[in-house]
């Protein structure tokens, strides 16, 4: 029996075990509820911010996009009105230049007008002065006539008949000199009406160049309008058509964030159920099955994705206890050619919340890492409902190879989530293992070989210096033989001297006579045999 004091009244009563527990059990249980909200709540956000990040990444995208284009029709622009300006200013050059030729030439003939009527008013004065002068003289002589006495009238006739005879020479000299006058002005006037002639036909020439060159420049312009029309409406369908792609991106875009937002529903709902089962697991299972379950839960979820996402996978439980102690599941991962790529040790630990013993997940890294290498498993991953208020481990996928190598904890609700992860790395580096074994394999090879090598080498060398010895032996029993005959062929050269001598006194003293010596009768018996034969 338990005493509490409650908050509000301040009151203590008691309650017993099984209620005590009920009320952790509910307070666990908000707690655990509110955690996990809290974490769906999170996630959410999160997903939802990633979404915004992506649909303003593309927009930025988008309109950078569009500002360039802007900016390049906007350069094309200026261009077609920096080269219509160019061309405006080119005629217009050319047109004041014209215009100025021309008013020079009008100035030129004008000025050769008033010159033509200066010369003219300047002859016709000359003659007039000259008139005027007779005219004067004529009045004077008319003058000194009548003052002159009768007497003088033979000399005035005679004067008067020379004077009209002068007369006529200057009016005769006035006729010529108006006829020349007349000659000289209609000489200067045509001269003056060749050259206005002249003058006209290069103004005409002139318009017809400047019709020429506004003919020209029209076409000119016309050719560039028409170009730039044709740029302007390649651009206008380029910008057509980048609409049509930022519309289809867009369009993709929108489809990729249903998608996502259906698979982020659909993995919400995932979790809402694995968390419904976790409340149920919590709710049913007793202290002694909280680890069998675990394991269960871990090993249906596996079977669950296995042909579709591990078709190639075996997954099964640690049943070798030789060395003391196992693991409790096994993972290994291989190639279609068989190549093994991946491998991983797996142990189970979990324990009720009204056991009063708790265990650290750090207390199972070293008995798991020493599975992991008994077993040549790569990876090692402790899954677990230990610590369940840790924030470090209630975070997700914890990794701490700083104290053991390619250790992992992680909660149940990441043991796929955390294959994959590792699977998909290990299947990236595949390429590089298949090498790798290949060179090992190559290596082992070229090891046996040596191997191979070095014992047919000592082996050899056994043979060898066995051969050796026995021929050493044989040389040494030749030498010896060679020894021992030399000595009998020295005592047979001996021996054959012994018999030489013999044998030259066998044939020097062994003769009838001297066997016979002192013995006559035998010498007698043997030359009667002889001469018998």
């Amino acid at each position: 029996m338990s005493e509490i004091i409650c908050p509000h009244c301040n009151k203590a009563f008691t309650i017993d075990e099984s209620d005590y527990a009920k009320l952790i059990a509910q307070v666990r249980t908000k707690e655990f509820d509110k955690e996990i909200h809290e974490k769906i709540q999170a996630e959410s956000d999160k997903q939802k911010a990633s979404f915004e990040l992506a649909e303003q990444r593309i927009k930025t995208k988008h309109q950078a996009d569009i500002a360039e284009k802007d900016k390049l029709i906007e350069s094309l622009n200026s261009q077609i009105d920096k080269s219509e300006t160019e061309k405006e200013l080119a005629i217009s050059n050319a047109v004041t230049e014209k215009e100025t030729e021309i008013s020079e030439l009008k100035s030129q003939i004008k000025s050769a007008e008033s010159e033509k009527e200066i010369a003219v008013n300047q002859a016709i004065k000359i003659k007039d002065e000259e008139i005027n002068k007779k005219n004067e003289e004529i009045a004077k002589l008319k003058a000194e006539i009548e003052n002159k006495t009768t007497e003088k009238d033979l000399a005035v006739t005679q004067a008067i008949t020379e004077k009209n005879s002068e007369i006529s020479d200057l009016k005769t000299q006035i006729k010529t000199a108006e006829s020349e006058k007349e000659i000289a002005v209609s000489q200067a006037v045509k001269d003056k009406d060749d050259e206005l002639n002249k003058k006209d036909r290069e103004i005409l020439e002139l318009r017809s160049q400047i019709s020429n060159k506004e003919t020209e420049k029209q076409l000119a312009i016309s050719q560039v309008e028409q170009k730039k029309d044709s740029e302007i409406a390649s651009k206008n369908a380029e910008i057509q058509t980048l609409n049509s792609t930022i519309e289809l991106k867009e369009n993709e875009r929108k489809i990729s964030e249903q998608t996502l937002k259906n698979n982020y529903e659909e993995q919400l709902k995932m979790k809402d159920e694995q968390i419904e089962k976790y409340k149920d697991f919590k709710q049913r299972l007793s202290t002694k099955m909280v680890g069998e379950t675990l394991e269960q839960h871990c090993s249906i979820q596996f079977n669950q994705y296995r042909m579709t996402a591990f078709p190639n996978a075996y997954f099964e439980k640690d049943n070798d206890a030789s060395s003391g102690s196992k693991g409790d599941f096994i993972y290994r991962d291989y190639s279609d050619d068989g190549t093994e790529y991946i491998s991983i040790m797996f142990e189970m630990k979990n324990e009720a919340d009204i056991t009063t013993t708790k265990h650290k997940n750090e207390h199972f890294f070293k008995e798991l890492d020493k599975d992991r290498n008994e077993k040549k498993c790569e990876y090692a991953v402790l899954v677990s409902m230990l610590e369940s208020d840790s924030e470090l481990y209630n975070s997700g996928i914890v990794d701490v190879s700083y104290k053991f190598p390619k250790m992992y904890v992680i909660r149940p609700q990441f043991f796929i989530p955390l294959i994959s992860f590792l699977r998909n790395a290990a299947l990236k580096s595949l390429e590089y293992k298949k090498q790798l074994l290949m060179i090992q394999h190559q290596q082992a090879d070229l090891t046996t070989f040596e191997n191979n090598l070095e014992t047919f080498k000592n082996s050899f060398l056994y043979t060898y210096e066995n051969a050796k010895k026995k021929h050493q032996e044989a040389i040494d029993g030749i030498d010896k033989a060679i020894a021992q005959l030399t000595k009998i062929k020295e005592a047979l050269q001996t021996s054959d001297k012994h018999l030489n001598a013999a044998n030259n006194k066998l044939e020097s003293e062994l003769t009838i006579k001297r066997l016979t010596k002192d013995a006559d009768s035998v010498y007698d018996k043997l030359i009667e045999i002889r001469e018998e034969k």
